[in-house]
């Protein structure tokens, strides 16, 4: 082993405890520098042991590499030195780094309510040596809002992140991680979703520059946004302060009633991703989807309701019910139809209908099967393109009467498209009277796909043309569902 000689003073602890352990570490200044440089080290061996021996300083992103290889020797030294047991020992819980972060915000949120989540989040941040601040996205996905913690008034300041035109919300677009240096501060903004459900970013303040580029640190933070919102979307159910915090203003009753009932509005597995939106998101009354994935099948529905207000909100709830009910229990597309118009012809006097969409996507072979209640017609796009309307299975409204129920069939191909809308998308009016239309509809669907959209943020931006074109007063329920096959696909 070779000797180190005596040194100059430390410039800093880090040196003098670098130095202490490489002389128990037995490796030469030769099998040291290997070590370091394998893990990217850019000083050569004649700076490492200058460094070494107290003579000349190394940069600090070069002193951490060195103290890692040296302490990757430690690690190998006592673990051989270690007495064995007799059966295999776990380790003990870890009190810093990413599993404590990880474990803390599991235990805390079992009795945590859910105002709590903004202080929870920033203690498992602690455990990582971060500061962590989580914004959530309002019910228009038009901003981003950030989540008190408790050493803040209930109410926070008006701190709010435009979705559209800042780093942040480019984050939740893409649900890409992106680092910024703002005003002189490094941070981290991180998606925070719940399966595929977009929810908000994760803002993680770092302690110095070099940290914005360290891949351990980087998958570290996206586990930590990972588990926040999974407990986002479970703690929201116990309270109202998460979904308070993400309206920004009142909500009708048939809204309420229609968003309880709505599944997760993107969702997404190995071979399929889907995306819907109800406008406006707190007047609706009689538009309704749902959605189902499996690992051999994919179930869409979509569904408007006849009138307005609280009425037609009972009577998409009750549509959405059936289908849900006869599609749960196993039955195929003719027993879904027919419990819908069971259920709305039992249970709503006189005339009542919804028109809707029915369908069921076999993932290995990619053919479709679909049954259209008097609704408009399901648009596939292939490469790009809208190739045509999916004008089959065509039967009358749902609750007037089975008529002659038909089931239409379709062949998709990888990386096929499926729209399915309400009238309210093509029939908003701009001041002049002028709808929105179907072949607008094409135009804007043509054009994301071109930009690689993918279909929550394609969905996103339509609904925001759609009432840009009314001036963001719609007349009507507007609802798209959006969904993407690719056979074989990664996640």
């Amino acid at each position: 082993m070779t000797t180190v000689p005596d040194p100059a003073p430390a410039w800093d602890g880090q040196s003098a405890a670098l130095r202490s352990a490489y002389e128990m570490a037995d490796l030469t200044f030769e099998q040291l520098w290997m070590r370091y440089f394998a893990l990217g080290g850019n000083a050569d061996l004649v700076e490492m042991e200058g460094h070494l021996a107290g003579l000349m300083p190394l940069p600090p992103a070069e002193r951490d590499l060195l103290a890692h290889a040296v302490n990757e020797r430690l690690d190998e030294l006592f673990a051989q030195r270690r007495v064995p047991y007799s059966r295999p020992i776990r380790s003990r819980r870890p009190l810093t780094g990413p599993l404590a972060a990880l474990l803390h915000l599991i235990d805390a949120s079992h009795t945590a309510p859910p105002d709590r989540v903004g202080t929870l989040a920033a203690e498992a941040g602690r455990a990582l040596g971060v500061q962590v601040t989580v914004h959530v996205v309002d019910h228009e996905q038009r901003r981003l809002w950030r989540l008190p913690t408790q050493r803040e008034p209930a109410e926070p300041a008006d701190e709010r992140l435009a979705v559209d035109g800042t780093l942040p919300g480019r984050v939740y677009q893409t649900v890409q991680m992106l680092p910024s240096e703002s005003g002189g501060v490094p941070r981290l903004w991180v998606p925070v979703i719940d399966g595929s459900d977009r929810l908000g970013v994760l803002e993680v303040g770092l302690n110095s520059p070099a940290e914005l580029h360290d891949p351990t640190l980087r998958e570290q933070c996206r586990w930590l946004a990972d588990m926040l919102g999974y407990l986002i979307t479970a703690m929201g159910k116990y309270g109202d302060a998460l979904e308070r915090r993400r309206r920004t203003r009142p909500r009708s009753p048939a809204a309420e009633l229609l968003w309880q009932q709505l599944p997760p509005l993107t969702a997404a597995s190995d071979a399929f991703m889907l995306a819907g939106w109800l406008e406006p998101a707190y007047e609706v009354g009689g538009d309704a989807f749902d959605y189902a994935l499996s690992e051999e099948t994919v179930s869409l529905a979509i569904f408007d309701a006849m009138g307005h207000g609280l009425g037609a909100g009972l009577l998409a709830a009750a549509s959405l019910s059936a289908y849900r009910s006869a599609r749960r229990d196993g039955g195929g597309i003719h027993d879904q139809a027919r419990r819908i118009d069971d259920v709305v012809a039992g249970t709503f006097p006189g005339s009542a209908f919804a028109t809707g969409v029915l369908a069921e996507l076999d993932v290995a072979t990619g053919r479709l099967r679909y049954v259209n209640g008097g609704h408009p017609p399901p648009l596939l796009l292939r490469e790009g393109k809208v190739v045509k309307e999916l004008s089959g299975g065509r039967r009358i409204p749902f609750g007037l009467g089975d008529g002659t129920p038909t089931v239409a069939e379709e062949s998709l191909q990888p990386g096929d498209w499926l729209t399915l809308y309400t009238d309210g998308v093509t029939e908003a009016r701009d001041a002049s009277g002028a709808w929105f239309g179907e072949q607008r509809l094409v135009e804007f669907l043509t054009h994301q796909f071109a930009a690689g959209q993918p279909p929550p943020e394609t969905a996103r931006r339509l609904m925001r043309a759609v009432l840009d074109h009314q001036h963001g007063l719609l007349q009507d329920d507007a609802s798209i569902l959006l969904a993407r096959w690719a056979r074989d696909a990664p996640r």
